[in-house]
């Protein structure tokens, strides 16, 4: 082989080792380039997500509690006392308020009482608007507690608050209640997140 060829294989080597390292340049700035983006992107929905507040904000107002041990005597069809029924449930009374803080109504449809035990998470739905009144009727020393409900199915306006009173109850005794671990409050709402309230201090017992 000539010189010339030698030096002409080594020119084409040269150039396409500076092709090579071109490349991987430009691919490097793309990589870069991307990268960029996606972190003034990833910024941006976090600023966005930070400063932009919840759909419904809210707080627990106050918290009652009414333990009941029952004891009732049913009667057999001869009329017949059977033995006595020990039957224990303590009942949750919630003031809670929300605020549609949005520009758009939202419509409340549910709230549950969340309680955690020994065993685990127990959940009770409040109780409905007719059930409401005859808690009353069945219970009248339970009648100071008595204030407007939390309806459901309400469309809320923006900007507009909304308080009332939820009941509960748990089948549970009063050393059960006492040793609870924690208590917490959800209220949904269509098309948007649950909202998670927790009591400030303890309820107070009825």
């Amino acid at each position: 082989m000539s010189l010339l060829k030698v030096d002409a294989v080594h020119a084409d080597d040269a150039s396409a080792h500076g092709e090579d390292l071109a490349k991987g340049s430009s691919n490097l700035l793309l990589a870069g380039g991307v990268a960029f983006v996606a972190t003034c992107l990833a910024l941006l929905i976090f600023f966005w997500t930070i400063h932009t507040p919840p759909v419904v904000a809210g707080d627990v107002v106050h918290v009652w509690v009414h333990p009941m041990h029952t004891i009732t005597t049913p009667v057999d069809a001869a009329g017949v006392r059977q033995a006595p029924l020990h039957y224990d449930e303590v009942f949750v009374f919630a003031l809670v308020r929300y605020r549609n803080q949005s520009d758009k109504p939202v419509i409340f449809k549910e709230m549950t009482t969340n309680i955690t035990f020994d065993d685990g998470i127990h959940t009770s739905y409040g109780v409905s608007a007719t059930d409401y009144d005859r808690i009353f009727l069945a219970y009248p020393d339970m009648a100071p507690l008595r204030s407007k409900p939390l309806l459901r199915d309400v469309m809320v306006q923006p900007k507009e608050m909304v308080d009332g009173m939820v009941i509960s109850s748990f089948k549970v005794t009063k050393a059960q209640w006492d040793a609870r671990k924690d208590m917490n409050f959800t209220l949904e709402f269509q098309f948007h997140p649950n909202l998670v309230l927790v009591p400030q201090g303890q309820p107070t017992e009825q």
